[in-house]
């Protein structure tokens, strides 16, 4: 069995030192360029991106974050408020009329039917009542009592001339005739107020309810054959919608924004491409219990019916011209509930101030207070200075 001598030879030893010493080398030239940690002495320190002092953040000379800020200066100007609120389409409650029958009775004829759009004065059901048969009977007493004392009051002025009969009768005559006049215009004025002709028809016990307006009829609650008892029962509901309203639910906190005769836009669901022009004409004294909303109507023509309660609707409420500091939305910092913006104090110092934002529209926004005009203010990198 030979044996190995597996001692390495000057030659190699020499070669493998030279290895070690080559690593060496390089792992010193490594530290020294990517980490700085055995850098030459007195040699130039790397210059930081910013420089935080307090609430302020100053850029150095050199810093790579110079390249990537952009400055506006502030300007204010003339801006009009919106508030974007929900609405819905009502009847005009002015216009909106319950239809009664001053006598009670039952309904012999119908001749609406719920929707139908009546002129003022048309037929809208026949009652046959005996409370007007009866008023027509009291009537006619009432007429024949009166020519009856007409007449006794000509004989007894005529008796009285020649003699023939005494002061009292004659005052007697022109008592019964005054109290018989008067009965007989009560009974009259009753018909009148029945909506009844003074002269009876055919059928004296018929009563005709008409339409006291033009409009639509938005209810009906009895049918034909149905007694009507209580005079305080309405037959219908007519509602005139040649003008409706526009009902805005404002949220408690927009109420300070709202008055009457403000400019409102208006765009419905049904009708998505067309802008409807408007002014608030009242506000509501009163929240909504329920919602805590204040309710806003705004009056809209509507000669060819198109708008029809219970539509949904957007509004935009207008609000006066103000002057105001109108910055780009990317210059916002949200932080939780605060937003905040950099303002330049000094050449590449900034310092954040919080802002209250008084508008936003698509891609700007409009300050309320935090910035004044003529200040220098972040609008592209302020996350860089965060």
């Amino acid at each position: 069995m030979e044996l190995h001598d597996h001692t390495p030879t000057p030659r190699a030893r020499a070669f493998l030192w030279g290895a070690v010493v080559l690593g060496v080398l390089v792992l010193l030239l490594f530290l020294t360029r990517g980490f700085g940690l055995l850098g030459p002495r007195g040699g130039a320190p790397q210059t930081p991106a910013l420089v935080r002092e307090g609430d302020t953040v100053r850029l150095p000379e050199g810093s790579a974050l110079r390249g990537q800020i952009t400055l506006q200066r502030a300007v204010a100007q003339s801006v009009r408020p919106q508030l974007h609120l929900p609405a819905v389409i009502e009847a005009d409650p002015a216009r909106t009329v319950a239809v009664l029958t001053p006598v009670s009775g039952r309904v012999t004829e119908l001749k609406v039917t719920l929707g139908d759009r009546v002129k003022a004065g048309q037929l809208l059901a026949l009652v046959d009542s005996p409370d007007l048969a009866q008023a027509y009977a009291d009537n006619a007493r009432a007429a024949d009592s009166f020519t009856l004392t007409a007449r006794n009051l000509e004989r007894q002025s005529a008796q009285e001339e020649i003699g023939a009969a005494s002061v009292r009768d004659l005052d007697q005559a022109k008592s019964e005739h005054a109290q018989a006049a008067a009965e007989y215009a009560r009974t009259r004025t009753r018909l009148r107020m029945l909506g009844a002709p003074e002269a009876a028809g055919p059928r004296p016990g018929v009563l005709g309810v008409r339409a006291p307006v033009a409009g639509s009829i938005t209810a009906l609650s009895v049918g034909r054959g149905g007694w009507v008892n209580d005079v305080t029962q309405p037959l219908m509901a007519l509602a005139d919608l040649s003008t409706v309203l526009v009902t805005v639910l404002a949220p408690e906190q927009d109420v300070p924004a709202l008055a009457a005769a403000q400019d409102a836009d208006l765009v419905l669901d049904a009708y998505p491409g067309e802008v409807l022009h408007g002014r608030v004409q009242s506000v509501a004294d009163v929240l909504e219990a329920d919602s805590r909303r204040n309710k806003v109507r705004i009056a809209l023509p509507n000669p060819a019916l198109r708008l029809k309660p219970n539509m949904y609707a957007a509004a935009t409420l207008l609000g006066a011209p103000e002057s105001r500091i109108v910055l780009p939305t990317s210059a916002l910092l949200m932080n939780n509930d605060r937003t905040s913006v950099f303002v330049a104090t000094a050449p590449w110092t900034f310092v954040r101030r919080a802002v209250e934002l008084r508008l936003q529209e698509g891609p700007t926004v409009a300050i309320r207070a935090g910035v004044n005009p003529g200040d220098e203010v972040v609008v592209a990198g302020a996350v860089l200075l965060q």
